[in-house]
């Protein structure tokens, strides 16, 4: 069993774009979500696919099972989606020791952009850019899966 601990933000400036190493096209959908366990399928840059079941805590840990899965195969699951499909492109940006994730989010959330941070434990110091805005961590509305089961206009943020 993996353990992810990480946290969220909304961003509130563009200073990190300049600092983007590698970028990804990112196709997810869920085929379940009991309370917040969730069962998810993500296409990666249409080339690599994964069904990722996440346990139902909200905040900074959560348990996290990823497997690999045929692309076919998450192509024709992705169908079978309960909400929306969520589209993002994922930029990583690396500084010192810690590795952000930025999602800018297109289609029915266009506009929403999320930075998130693992940690090696809940605690864990890290220096905050100042591109970061407001903290969301354990915010159900900025979970992939709310904004799968709610449009835009659909009380999403």
């Amino acid at each position: 069993m993996a353990t992810e601990i990480e946290r969220k933000f909304l961003v509130s400036g563009t200073g990190w774009q300049t600092l983007v190493k590698h970028s990804t096209a990112i196709r997810q959908a869920y085929l379940s979500q009991i309370g917040a366990t969730t069962i998810r399928i993500r296409i990666v840059d249409d080339a690599e696919a994964f069904l990722t079941i996440k346990s139902p805590q909200l905040g900074p840990a959560r348990s996290e099972f990823e497997y690999s899965i045929p692309l076919d195969d998450a192509r024709a699951l992705i169908t079978l989606r309960t909400g929306i499909a969520i589209e993002k492109r994922r930029h990583i940006v690396q500084m010192g020791d810690f590795r952000w994730e930025i999602d800018v989010f297109e289609g029915a959330h266009a506009g929403l952009v999320i930075a998130e941070i693992e940690l090696r434990d809940a605690a864990a110091a890290f220096e905050r850019p100042q591109w970061l805005g407001e903290e969301v961590t354990g915010d159900p509305r900025y979970y992939n899966a709310y904004l799968a089961a709610h449009g835009a206009g659909d009380n999403a943020p």
